[in-house]
């Protein structure tokens, strides 16, 4: 087992880096670049995983302190290593697995290079050479396995704030303890954004919560966890290719969910009757003026009509299959009606001093110098291959079924990946033959 750390020696004369040669090189030591690793490693082929922190890095230092995984320990699991936890129900703290994915680490003997971070990814001939913090690389082929929460989104708008008011992104945020006293707008009604704003509003200050986008989901249906569910009715095994839009099944909005012992529900009536304000969708931002769209009706009634297509299949599931006493009826869930909210804000007469920008994640790759980025920064590809033979991003959002980002999904996308990677490392073995026996004649 080999977990590498790069860091300098100051001890040894600094000198040119030699040019470090694997056949496949997967950049990002979380679940996405550990279950590759593995698959990799069961066909035999020679890779190094280049992981700019520790192994799990963003579940150790982009986390919150109270988060919990929002899907349960059963669900929780990478191929070839049980889930942690003795309760198959439970939550694992974000610490908890970061532990994990380490154990997991040495379980498959990954070879891992820790406090390596890419800074640059071009092609070299006919191979791709790849610049970072300890060096250069020279690869066959290349994984990008970074996963989908890169980059924390920010509207444009954020910048007409004033300096006043403090701004905090959820990897940047532990505890109430470091908001500013007094009022609190959080921005966005994902899992993240509805967590934010219950622990800021129980912690004394009031919370305001901008409510875009968003899937209301129970945590529990018909006597088991919905993620349980879902799987059961083969919902997670949604294929990418059969979506009637790729690109709509990347923006799919995230489930209303939160992790707890207790297994309770946590949505925005919930949150209402605990005295969080809710408004529409941020709209427009001058200093202390906001202003927010007339929409808390129209996207609160979508939220649930999408949480109904889902419980109708479940429902669907069961009755073909029969399956009534092992999943009970449920009651069925009251429609949040909500209102229509204020469409302004004026910061300063409310005392709201912090904004805290729960809003999701977008893809970012600056140091990717390969013509396989759109106009925003996205890699392009379909069902995790690009037009670059060779390179193939893994762990995105409905990459080649729903539950590709999910922590139990990945390992399958891993296997179909590393199938695609071994057959173009084969192909071009045969090429490159194929062209010294025509130099020799």
């Amino acid at each position: 087992m080999s977990i590498r750390s790069s860091a300098p020696n100051p001890l040894i004369p600094s000198r040119m880096p030699e040019m470090k040669r694997n056949d496949v090189i997967v950049i990002g030591g979380g679940q996405a670049g550990l279950a590759m690793s593995r698959c990799l490693s069961a066909s035999g082929v020679d890779h190094v995983v280049l992981e700019r922190g520790r192994i799990g890095e963003r579940w150790r230092s982009e986390r919150w302190d109270s988060l919990h995984l929002l899907t349960p320990n059963s669900h929780s699991a990478l191929p070839g290593r049980p889930h942690a936890g003795a309760d198959p129900d439970g939550f694992l703290a974000a610490a908890e697995f970061a532990n994990y994915l380490v154990g997991y680490a040495v379980s498959i003997r990954a070879p891992v290079a820790e406090g390596v971070e890419v800074t640059a990814l071009e092609t070299d001939g006919s191979r791709y050479r790849l610049a970072t913090s300890a060096g250069c690389w020279q690869a066959r082929a290349v994984i990008v396995a970074t996963g989908a929460c890169g980059v924390p989104f920010v509207p444009p708008m954020a910048e007409r704030l004033p300096p006043s008011i403090q701004q905090i992104l959820p990897r940047d945020y532990r505890s109430p303890d470091q908001i500013a006293s007094g009022g609190v707008l959080v921005v966005g009604a994902s899992s993240t954004g509805l967590q934010l704003a219950e622990e800021i509003h129980a912690s004394g200050r009031r919370a305001i919560l901008s409510v875009g986008d968003h899937t209301r989901t129970p945590r529990r249906y018909r006597g088991h966890d919905i993620y349980a569910c879902m799987d059961a009715a083969g919902i997670l095994d949604d294929r990418a290719e059969d979506a009637w839009s790729l690109a709509a099944g990347h923006r799919q909005p995230s489930l209303q969910l939160v992790g707890r012992p207790d297994h309770r529900n946590l949505d925005l009536g919930i949150l209402q009757d605990q005295g969080v304000r809710l408004f529409g969708r941020l709209a427009a931002i001058d200093g202390h003026k906001l202003g927010f769209k007339d929409d808390l009706a129209e996207t609160t009634a979508r939220s649930h009509e999408r949480m109904l297509r889902v419980l109708d299949r479940i429902d669907a599931f069961v009755a073909e299959q029969g399956l009534e006493r092992n999943y009970p009826a449920a009651p069925p869930i009251p429609r949040f009606f909500a209102s229509s909210g204020p469409t302004e804000l004026d910061l300063l007469r409310e005392g709201v001093r912090s904004v805290v920008w729960a809003t999701g994640y977008v893809e970012r790759y600056p140091w990717i110098r390969l013509p396989i980025l759109n106009r925003q920064g996205e890699i392009i590809h379909r069902l995790g291959v690009t037009a670059m033979p060779g390179i193939y991003v893994l762990g995105l959002t409905f990459q080649r079924r729903r539950r590709s980002h999910f922590i139990d999904g990945v390992g399958l996308d891993a296997e179909e990946i590393a199938g695609l990677v071994y057959r173009h490392l084969a192909s071009d073995r045969r090429s490159t033959v194929s062209m010294a026996r025509e130099a020799i004649l």
